[in-house]
């Protein structure tokens, strides 16, 4: 019957007989199991908690303490708030602590109590030390306020001293000159060394002036040092009373030496001083505030000192309670073991005989029968494993599960050796495709191993790497051989006389591979490597020769940089915005042109042929040259076009090849004129200070208008112009202009009136324009006038009002009252015929 049941009934029969055994033996560990529970509740419930509640109370105080000089370090009251939050938070969590461990004083009464005192004294003075250190903040506010208001007054005096010493001594220095040069009589000599002796005696002051500010300077600069966390050992109340008492005598001299000045630098210096006085004198003066400051601190460091020590006289309570805990435990544990004893001879007992049953049944059955047969083909399989598919395999023999695995192994093995020769026929024919493949492409190829050593390198690879000694790269080949032995045979440039070095950068470069690098050869050769890692940690590197690659680059490279600077020489003719739609591609250089809306300005200098009579050709082209490179700035600051120079002539127009609207254009060419204008005035101060006894002054003209735009001339010379009656138009409103004054058409006028004041000059009879020219005179910028406009300007299709009631007379101002009462009656009269007529 056991041998129709087969292998897995066999051993659950037998195994039934010895669980009977470990049922027996469950029993008896169950009653050493619950007496011995009954003993852990004990240690467990109280014994314990209460000593790793002691040790975890005694650890977060000593957290709390070590993490206290962190709220003494804060320099702001932003970093003390979250800082004294979390010590709240702590503080509460120790609190719980001691409450819980209270819940059980059955243990150690006393040192409870001196925990609990502890605990209270701990937190007290942590609260404590918050509040120095925000009293510390205080100070530290304040004294930064007085620092501030001390350099401001520091900054302030030296700027006056300064500034009167550099007047005197250019007084004292004219006053020499003009001793020397002068041949006055004696009365006067003696007038001009009276005046040299004053110029002297106040230079002396104010240098003494500058001594003693100086001195102040330094008594705060060492108050600052002396009150440094590093200076605190020493006696600061004592150094802060001797550096305020200094410094208010410093102070005293200085107002003195001040008092002797001239009035003028004497009052200034009296503000000043008073802002000295606020610093050093009163109850909150600065030095007052540093001995608080250091005061807070060294308290703070105090309370950190009682911290520690009640940090110790708590460890001390808490390791008796522990002491305490741990003898509970011992006597706990020799209970325990007495219950053990007499579990463990009974368990012996059962265990002995389920033994005795258990090596029967593995000696008559698994030993003799399963374990030989599983050995046997346990042995085969992993001869098949290793790959001796010749081993020899056991019969199948009994129908039973070893039988069948028997049989299955027989028909994997048989496979296996047919899948075998497959393989090896495959892998043959695949390996040298591979090898042909890498031999025939044109770049070096080589594959490293993880332990670096060379496998595979096609002959170009070695051609590359040892040019005429192809022979000497050889499969087994470290890669610090490889590269090092080209490297001392010369092979590589950038490893002359620097072989180590070399060697050690190309390793790291290799065990780290990046982005393809380059390597110059000897031999004028240039090579790029390409390296990958491979998934079983070995290294691919593809060697490239780039050599033409690098010629042709040097080449563009030179070529490149002629036309660059070709490029940046052909600007200069050209407007920068003319130019930009050139080399941006947006323009044609063809001859062409279109009709477009433009503002046209043009200038020249009144009265330049007399001065030109006047001045040296040199001198002449210098003047000239400065004046167009000034107006030209100014132009290309506001995005113009400069068309051209004609002599001492500027021709500009806004609106091609780039425009912001007809409206902008015209604001911006006005905008341009005024500044330009503003411009002059200063120039005409430096020319006159040059030597020049007439400066220039220029004349304005702006029209707004169409006009035709764009390259002008044949296809082998062009040039970008405009011409039309508004460029004309332009030039006439410029010749019409006095000195100093900028001229507009009316469209400009209408384009630029809001944001502009502008004077009508009436109509004008032009050369070259067949009708009267209604003409404007440019004032300036509404803002620059840094008044409110008195113009109501309101239009509209149908509605158009125009008031400047700067120009009205009391008559039209009347007159103009009258009207729009009128207007506005018949308004109403309408709107209320509009609302019945709708009903």
């Amino acid at each position: 019957m056991l041998r129709n049941v087969g292998i897995r009934g066999r051993l659950l029969f037998a195994f039934l007989g010895i669980s009977t055994f470990a049922v027996l033996s469950a029993a008896a560990a169950l009653y050493s199991f619950i007496e011995v529970g009954k003993i852990i509740s004990q240690i467990s419930g109280f014994e314990a908690p209460a000593a790793m509640g002691s040790l975890e109370l005694s650890r977060q105080a000593e957290q709390m303490v070590g993490a206290a000089p962190a709220l003494l370090s804060v320099a702001t009251e932003g970093e003390r708030e979250p800082i004294w939050a979390s010590f709240s938070a702590e503080g509460e969590r120790l609190d719980k602590m001691m409450l819980d461990l209270k819940a059980g004083r059955a243990i150690g009464d006393i040192s409870v109590d001196v925990i609990g005192w502890s605990v209270k004294e701990l937190r007290s003075n942590l609260e404590k030390l918050n509040d120095l250190v925000a009293r510390r903040l205080r100070f530290d506010r304040n004294v930064e306020d007085l620092l501030n208001k001390f350099r401001n007054s520091y900054g302030n005096t030296r700027r006056l001293l300064s500034s009167s010493m550099a007047e005197v001594e250019l007084n004292i220095e004219v006053s020499r000159v003009m001793g020397v040069e002068s041949s006055t009589t004696t009365d006067e000599q003696v007038t001009q060394n009276a005046q040299l002796v004053s110029l002297i005696a106040a230079r002396t002051s104010l240098q003494m002036a500058d001594k003693h500010l100086s001195t102040i300077y330094t008594i705060v600069l060492e108050a600052i040092l002396a009150k440094q966390p590093e200076q605190l050992a020493t006696s600061w109340a004592d150094q802060s009373e001797n550096l305020m008492v200094r410094a208010q005598v410093a102070l005293g001299v200085f107002e003195t030496i001040a008092e002797t000045l001239s009035s003028e630098l004497a009052k200034a210096l009296k503000v000043e001083i008073q802002q000295f006085r606020e610093t050093f004198e009163g109850s909150a003066n600065l030095f007052s505030e540093l001995k608080g400051q250091s005061s807070m601190t060294e308290k703070a460091r105090k309370v950190l000192v009682d911290n520690s020590l009640l940090s110790s006289e708590l460890s001390g309570a808490v390791e008796q309670l522990v002491d305490i805990s741990k003898k509970n435990i011992t006597d706990s544990f020799f209970e325990a073991t007495s219950v053990q004893q007499v579990s463990t001879l009974a368990l012996m007992v059962i265990v002995a005989l389920s033994l005795i049953s258990s090596v029967l049944i593995v000696w008559l059955y698994v030993g003799r029968n399963l374990i030989v047969r599983l050995t046997e083909l346990s042995v085969c399989m992993e001869s098949v494993a290793g790959g001796d598919l010749k081993v020899h395999l056991p019969s199948g023999g009994a129908d039973d599960e070893i039988g069948r695995m028997a049989n299955a192994l027989t028909v994997f093995r048989d496979t296996a050796v047919e899948i075998e020769e497959n393989n090896l026929r495959e892998i043959a024919q695949t390996q040298q495709r591979l090898l042909d493949a890498i031999e025939s492409i044109s770049e070096g190829f080589c594959y490293f191993d993880s332990n670096d050593r060379l496998i595979v390198a096609n002959n170009r690879y070695r051609s590359l790497m040892y040019p005429g000694a192809e022979a000497t790269v050889m499969v087994g080949m470290t890669f610090e051989e490889v590269i090092r032995n080209a490297a001392e045979r010369g092979y590589i440039k950038d490893a002359e006389n620097r072989i180590d070095e070399w060697v050690a950068e190309r390793l790291a470069q290799h065990r780290q591979p990046g982005p393809p690098h380059i390597q110059q050869r000897s031999n004028g050769r240039w090579v790029m490597v390409i390296e990958r890692r491979t998934g079983d940690r070995g290294t691919v590197a593809v060697y490239s020769d780039i050599t033409e690659l690098k010629q042709r680059e040097e080449e563009l490279a030179e070529k490149s940089s002629s036309m660059e600077q070709l490029s940046n020489q052909l600007a200069k003719y050209l407007s920068p915005q003319v130019y930009d739609s050139i080399v941006g591609g947006k323009r044609e250089v063809k001859v062409a042109s279109h009709r477009r809306k433009l503002s046209i300005f043009f200038s020249d200098i009144a009265g330049f042929t007399e001065t030109a009579d006047q001045l040296e050709s040199e001198d002449l082209t210098k003047l000239l040259n400065h004046y167009l490179t000034e107006m030209s700035d100014i132009a290309i600051e506001y995005g113009a076009t400069i068309d051209k120079y004609v002599g001492d002539a500027i021709v500009i127009f806004f609106g091609d090849p780039e425009t912001r609207g007809h409206k902008e254009d015209a604001l911006a060419c006005v905008k341009m004129a005024i500044a330009m204008r503003q411009r002059m005035t200063k120039l005409q101060g430096i020319w006159r200070d040059s030597g020049i006894s007439r400066p220039l002054r220029c004349r304005i003209g702006i029209n707004t208008g169409f006009c035709t735009v764009g390259n002008f001339g044949s296809e082998a010379r062009m040039d970008y112009t405009i011409i039309g009656s508004g460029v004309n138009l332009a030039s006439r409103l410029e010749s019409a202009a006095t000195p100093d004054e900028i001229l507009v058409s009316h469209e400009t006028y209408a384009l630029v009136k809001d944001q502009i004041l502008c004077d009508s000059t009436g109509t004008m009879e032009l050369k070259g324009i067949s009708h009267p020219v209604e003409t404007y005179r440019v004032v300036d910028l509404y803002t620059n006038l840094q008044r409110d406009r008195q113009v109501i300007q309101e239009e509209f299709p149908n509605f158009n009002l125009e008031i400047d009631l700067e120009k009205l007379s009391a008559d039209e101002h009347s007159r103009a009252l009258v009207a729009l009462r009128h207007a506005m009656e018949k308004l109403g009269r309408a709107e209320e015929d509009e609302n019945r007529n709708v009903l």
